[in-house]
């Protein structure tokens, strides 16, 4: 049955239906009363309207608010968004100081507000996932420092490593994307409530104050960028697009190596499920889609960056469209967070097929080269001798250190000459046994200030729910 109250007089139009975006903002409405409230407490401090009124509103406001975490709330299409259905809401509730809400305020900068209160809750809920992550990649290698296995450039078989050298490099991949969506939240945590449509307002408001009690490091500079600003949304959506393709390397690598062809890894259940036809298969379908994934979260961006380019200061209706894309991806970023998490607490390396591997002796051939240098040999004149010697299966002509260096090197079946040879390597950074137990350490140092950082913006985060329960922060 039709609602008989007509909607406000700002959103009655023909094209209702296609100007509504209650379908995405409704799922804002969380951060949006608690803006609300604050702005109504500020309404108050500020004598716009009497304490009395103030507290009708926030009474109202935190009613509405439990409503809706409920799901007693009637949500009304005709009332085109999340801000009108809240305001008219809060007016059934109250009665005609309702109305009040409003003042000093438009829909441009509550709707910015509403964004960068969300991007701070967005911002926890991945980065507390990528810390998980992160953790579960430095357990794995922990327990692998001494396994070897190839390390590829192009596909093809290069230089030896450790399975935990391996693990350790997508550690630092994550922690790249970690330490930007850290960044991004910063940037971001501007309040833009007080700017109004584009230019503020006559009336005696106080921005600083809505600021501070929302955990927003300080106010608007300018109110025509505040209401169109969608730089921090853009900056979300490539820290996304960047931590799929990520992701996507990894699961690649999954793929790859637990096909016979490589033998790397068992093919768990983790990993996916069977084929319908043929009994023998069981398929990496997590680390397929995963894969797969990384195509939405880049289309995201695209979306986003061309919603906003080409568009005048200071608001447009185009701006309408920028939750949808980051909405989207946050939820997949989410659930592929969660799957690769799955994947690496459940891999199985098959440490006698690494190892087998890792014992191939083109994959010393630098080990060769580094030899000869040592010994006073240009380098490029061992690159040569040394090409010259593997292409002929160790038949070509040599001189008697590249003979006598051959002879040491990793033999198929030999562990322990294959991790005599990983000692070897113990440049910065590098393979061997005490390298990464070095860079294990920094790893852990690194996840532990992370932990702090998340800690600190879940306090932030907390602070929309104390809003709406009416204490104070």
């Amino acid at each position: 049955m039709p609602d008989p109250r007509p909607p406000p007089a700002y959103v009655r139009t023909p094209t209702a239906a296609f100007l509504s975006s209650l379908a995405v903002d409704r799922s804002l409405a969380r951060v949006d009363l608690a803006g609300s409230v604050v702005h109504a407490e500020m309404l108050g401090r500020a004598n716009l309207v009497t304490p009395d009124e103030a507290k009708a509103l926030t009474d109202g406001l935190r009613a509405v608010a439990a409503e809706v975490a409920d799901g007693r709330f009637a949500w009304r299409d005709d009332l085109e968004d999340v801000h009108t259905n809240v305001e008219v809401r809060l007016t059934e509730l109250v009665g005609a100081v309702g109305g009040k809400l409003h003042t000093a305020r438009s829909r441009n900068d509550q709707i910015a507000l509403d964004e960068r209160l969300y991007l701070r809750e967005a911002v926890a809920s991945v980065a507390s996932r990528l810390a998980k992550l992160e953790g579960s990649l430095l357990a794995r290698a922990s327990v692998s420092t001494a396994v070897p296995m190839p390390g590829y450039t192009h596909l093809q078989r290069a230089q030896p490593v450790t399975v935990a050298h391996y693990l350790l490099a997508h550690f630092w991949r994550f922690d790249r994307d970690l330490d930007r969506l850290f960044a991004t939240e910063g940037r971001a945590n501007v309040s833009p409530l007080g700017a109004g449509a584009l230019a503020g307002s006559t009336l005696p408001i106080d921005p600083t104050y809505v600021a501070a009690r929302l955990g927003f490091d300080r106010a608007f500079e300018n109110s025509l960028d505040a209401v169109s600003d969608r730089d921090p949304l853009v900056e979300l959506l490539f820290d996304l697009a960047l931590l799929a393709v990520h992701a996507s390397g990894f699961a690649e690598e999954v793929v790859v190596f637990a096909s016979k062809e490589f033998g790397f890894i068992e093919r768990t259940p983790a990993l996916g499920g069977g084929s319908s036809l043929m009994p023998q298969k069981c398929n990496p379908d997590a680390a397929e889609l995963v894969r797969a994934k990384a195509g939405g979260a880049i289309g995201d961006l695209v979306t986003l960056l061309a919603v906003l380019k080409g568009l005048p200061l200071a608001y447009d209706r185009d701006l309408q469209e920028d939750k949808a894309p980051v909405l989207r991806a946050v939820a997949t970023l989410s659930s592929v967070l969660d799957t690769v998490d799955v994947l690496v607490r459940t891999l199985a390396f098959d440490p006698g097929r690494v190892a087998e591997a890792a014992a191939d002796p083109e994959l010393y051939a630098t080990d060769l080269a580094e030899r000869l240098v040592a010994g006073g040999v240009p380098f490029r004149e061992a690159h040569e001798a040394v090409g010259s010697f593997y292409r002929s299966a160790g038949g070509a002509p040599a001189t008697e250190a590249l003979r006598v260096a051959a002879a040491n090197l990793p033999r198929a079946g030999d562990d322990a000459s294959v991790r005599a040879a990983l000692d070897l390597r113990g440049s910065p950074g590098g393979p061997a046994p005490l390298a990464v137990a070095h860079q294990l350490s920094l790893a852990r140092s690194r996840l532990a200030a992370r932990t702090t950082s998340l800690s600190s913006l879940d306090r932030k985060v907390r602070r929309i729910g104390e809003i709406l329960d009416g204490e104070r922060t």
